[in-house]
């Protein structure tokens, strides 16, 4: 995956905000200082900095220039202009392919031309320009000719005998496991073995009820919420390499203001802190928002990186079990996992990462902290001491960075010589 051509909107938002709170702290301290030290502690180079610092003063019209509203109206009157010249360029090419004749061409005809022409207009483009002009296609129709195929005749009797056992399941209160299950369609007169009967509860997704045991509830969660398994169960040591299992996890902190919330995103291999977020409410965008960051952290930095595979831990809370937030798991290819429900060595690492937390930072200044402006910028700083400079006996007494670039060295160079 290349790496993204601009950062996200509020690592801008933020970036801008500390370099005008570092201002009016700092006065005599010149412009381009205040974004060197910005941009050094974000990770940000100060000539990307300081042009997302003019444009807000353009917006803001304390300087001269095209407002990002003009802007935003010339870019859509470039993409209609485009847009256009594309369905003037298909209305072409199809009545060259299709040759005229009056009557809608035969449905095959249709997807032998978006078959000819998907790679350069795209599949959905051509769709609703040829429909727009009365040759009505759906996408969908499109990919449904494209993988039509003969179904075998096991496919079928599959498909029959897993809904003849579904329709048994739901009949006997949806309870069955396989062993009564494979007992019932036997006296239904279903000619079928136990490992079938599995295979098939598999496919039709039913499985049976299984007792659970109380437990003491102290993270609050959604209980209509589903949640995944825990595919850590503490084995912390496990990962041999960055990005195989991340933590998260969030804290509060209390302010003059109120409380503010900060949630973090930890790779379990080096330590190293990838996202993290501080708001004033502890809704799913705060743990959401971090996980992008995260993402956005690894790709900016690594063209080669991938979050198909990763395993993401979390507690139960409802942030992490919420309908937003498996969505945004699913779409990166990320396999989710939560630890059992009250139960803190579940996530034990993560828990130590913000028992750090609150002991360097916020243990520093507990009684003074006004706002979430104050905690934001100090979380910003500690999270680049901690990644580049504070050393973990977890990890050999390295900051994450250095352990992260020695795996790197050592996987690109295993027999340790270097050219």
């Amino acid at each position: 995956m290349p790496a993204p051509r601009k950062y996200d909107q509020e690592t801008r938002d933020r970036a801008v905000r500390l370099y005008q709170e570092r201002r009016r702290d700092h006065g005599n301290e010149s412009a381009i200082e205040s974004r060197r030290r910005i941009g050094e502690l974000l990770d940000i180079n100060p000539g990307t900095l300081r042009g997302w610092i003019e444009r807000v003063e353009v917006d803001a019209g304390v300087r001269p220039g095209v407002t990002s509203e003009d802007n935003a109206e010339l870019v859509k009157l470039r993409k209609e202009n485009a847009e256009l010249r594309r369905a003037n360029d298909i209305l072409k090419t199809a009545s060259g392919f299709f040759r005229g004749g009056g009557a809608r061409p035969q449905t095959f005809l249709i997807v032998d031309y978006i078959d000819a022409y998907k790679d350069r207009f795209g599949v959905e483009p051509i769709c609703r320009v040829l429909s727009e002009h009365g040759i009505q296609i759906a996408p969908s129709t499109y990919y449904a000719h494209r993988s039509a195929q003969r179904v075998s005749q096991a496919d079928w009797d599959d498909a029959h005998l897993a809904n003849q056992l579904a329709d048994l399941w739901r009949a006997n209160r949806s309870l069955y496991g396989v062993e009564k299950l494979h007992a019932a369609a036997r006296r239904a007169g279903i000619d079928i073995g136990r490992d079938q009967v599995a295979r098939l509860m598999g496919i039709a997704g039913i499985c049976g009820v299984t007792r659970g045991k109380h437990k003491t509830v102290t993270t609050r969660r959604d209980k209509t919420a589903g949640r995944h398994p825990d595919h850590c169960n503490r084995q912390w040591d496990t990962p041999t390499r960055p990005d195989q299992w991340w933590v998260a996890d969030f804290t509060y902190v209390w302010t003059l203001m109120g409380f503010v919330y900060v949630s973090f995103v930890t790779d379990v291999f080096s330590r190293r802190i990838l996202g993290w977020r501080v708001s004033t409410s502890k809704t799913t965008p705060l743990v959401l928002s971090a996980l992008e960051q995260a993402l956005f952290t690894r790709r900016r930095t690594d063209v080669r990186f991938t979050s198909t595979g990763l395993v993401f831990h979390s507690d139960a809370g409802s942030q992490y079990t919420s309908l937003a937030f498996t969505e945004a798991l699913i779409e990166a290819g990320i396999t989710g996992s939560i630890g059992s429900v009250g139960d803190a060595l579940d996530n034990a690492l993560m828990e130590s990462t913000i028992g750090l937390y609150k002991t360097e930072v916020i243990g520093q200044n507990a009684r003074s902290w006004t706002g979430l402006r104050d905690v934001e910028a100090a979380t910003a700083e500690w999270v680049h001491w901690y990644n580049t400079t504070r050393l973990h006996s977890s990890i050999g007494l390295l900051p994450p960075l250095e352990y992260e670039a020695d795996y790197l060295m050592s996987t690109a160079f295993p027999t340790g010589e270097v050219a």
